[in-house]
């Protein structure tokens, strides 16, 4: 595969996320922006000219599938809304396109399933957009517990949270069920970076919800039981002050990520400490994870590499979400299969 060569995108919505989406996939190195979609009048244009200086290649649709019938469109960015992602992931796999799916990728695991399938058929590349899994910062935590620093894993704290804003209402309108609220929204994000540290599956959740008039949860927390032991806890919130970061405890010490949610500006501190008494905090460059994720499933599609975040990852982590959001409704605790 010539080096040089870059993977045209579409973004297959003008949702928030185009602020940070748009400009990365500009901004990297093995990517081309060729269309955006909206089936909004006018709002792929408006969201272009926004975030980007418009090129004369750059396409604009106020029609989804006008972009899936694009040829010059090789993968694209699907950032609809949550009960959206499995059937416009399927209809673009169906086009032939790779697909980057915003998470979390569906809201069950038989939607996955046949998504694999397709993509399989189609042979297409597809993956989860977790892009805070980019960020280096996290292999440094991943670093420092491979040699052994803090010693075998016993817990992991995940706690994100922010005050929800009234423009960003729409996240509660509707029902946990149909993909709304905190569980579907941060919460993928809490408990896909508590996985991140366990090698073993996960043999139940208990999690417990606050819910809006919608059936949407405002709040969630809860526990997922590793075996032996080894437990995950996590909080998600849009009522409480802002927070994004895990902490993961051993036999020897611990090791916290401050901000998992990184701006591309920020300068990522993790912290340590030992048993014996060491402790250290360490600061590392500021990276743009979108960027890097971006580049990543270029990279996979261009050369024909398996992305990091695999389907099966995508499953693993709906089966405990969907686990979480039985265990809550139904007041106990629900073992996985």
């Amino acid at each position: 595969m010539n080096k040089d060569k870059k993977l045209r995108w579409g973004i297959l919505g003008a949702a928030r996320v185009n602020e940070r989406l748009l400009p990365a996939i500009v901004e990297a190195s093995n990517a081309e922006l060729v269309a955006i979609a909206s089936r909004r009048p006018g709002a792929a244009a408006e969201t272009l000219a926004k975030y980007t200086t418009p090129q004369p290649d750059m396409r604009t649709y106020d029609a989804l599938d006008a972009l899936l019938d694009d040829p010059q469109v090789d993968a694209v960015y699907l950032p609809l809304a949550n009960h959206e992602h499995a059937e416009w992931t399927l209809r673009a796999i169906a086009r032939g396109k790779h697909v980057l799916c915003e998470k979390p990728m569906a809201l069950s695991v038989a939607d996955i399933d046949a998504i694999e399938s397709a993509a399989r058929q189609h042979n297409v590349t597809v993956m989860e957009g977790f892009m805070y899994r980019f960020h280096p910062q996290h292999a440094r935590v991943l670093d420092l517990i491979r040699v052994g620093l803090i010693g075998e894993i016993r817990t992991v704290r995940a706690s994100y949270s922010f005050m929800m804003r009234p423009a960003r209402m729409y996240r509660l309108t509707e029902s946990i069920e149909n993909g709304g609220g905190a569980l579907w929204d941060i919460g993928c994000y809490a408990i896909h970076s508590a996985r991140m540290f366990f090698d073993q599956p996960a043999l139940a959740v208990t999690a417990m919800s606050n819910y809006v008039e919608s059936g949407a949860d405002m709040s969630s927390s809860g526990i997922i039981d590793y075996g032996a032991g080894k437990f995950a806890h996590f909080d998600f919130s849009f009522d409480r002050a802002r927070r994004c970061e895990y902490e993961v405890t051993g036999t020897k010490g611990g090791i916290k990520c401050h901000v998992v949610w990184q701006l591309p500006t920020d300068v990522p501190v993790i912290s340590w400490w030992t048993e014996d008494g060491r402790q250290a905090e360490e600061r590392m460059p500021a990276e743009n994870h979108f960027k890097l994720e971006i580049e990543h499933f270029s990279d996979c599609v261009l050369n024909g590499k398996a992305p990091a975040l695999s389907l099966q990852d995508a499953k693993d982590n709906c089966k405990i979400l969907v686990a979480a959001l039985q265990s809550a409704a139904q007041g106990q605790q629900v073992k996985i299969d």
